[in-house]
């Protein structure tokens, strides 16, 4: 029984990995793309969140390339791993959008996956791939 529940959480603390390091990796790329001496132009928080979803469906994809099987085995957990993991990946890129705004200033903006809503919605669609998708 220990040894099962020892695997459950390693499967889904693997899984959470693998979803917060493809979302650091589109955040790193989002910062990278901005013009660094221009405040960002306002968009709509519908079509920045939509954005965030297709950029998660797309890094879902490309993570079935590299990891083609889910972490998680158990059917029951695969569920529960869609639902709690994103809840997991939306947390920690909130944290790290605000200690980047504390180490910044308190001027300093929050950009897209440095919400919790656009932080969780990406990890969501690229679980949902996953899902899917995985073997």
């Amino acid at each position: 029984m220990i040894e099962f529940l020892i695997e459950l959480m390693l499967e889904f603390f693997g899984e959470a990995l693998l979803q917060i390091a493809f979302e650091a990796l589109a955040q790193a790329g989002v910062h990278l793309t901005r013009h660094p001496d221009r405040l960002p132009r306002e968009h709509s928080p519908w079509l920045v969140s939509l954005g965030y979803a297709l950029l998660g469906l797309v890094a879902g994809g490309i993570s079935l390339l590299v990891l083609p099987d889910l972490v998680v085995r158990n059917p029951a957990a695969r569920i529960a791993n869609l639902v709690l993991t994103p809840l997991l990946a939306g947390a920690a890129m909130a944290a790290l959008g605000f200690l980047r705004r504390r180490r910044a200033g308190p001027d300093a903006l929050a950009f897209g996956l440095e919400r919790f809503g656009n932080g969780y919605l990406f990890a969501l669609t690229m679980g949902a791939i996953r899902f899917l998708f995985a073997g």
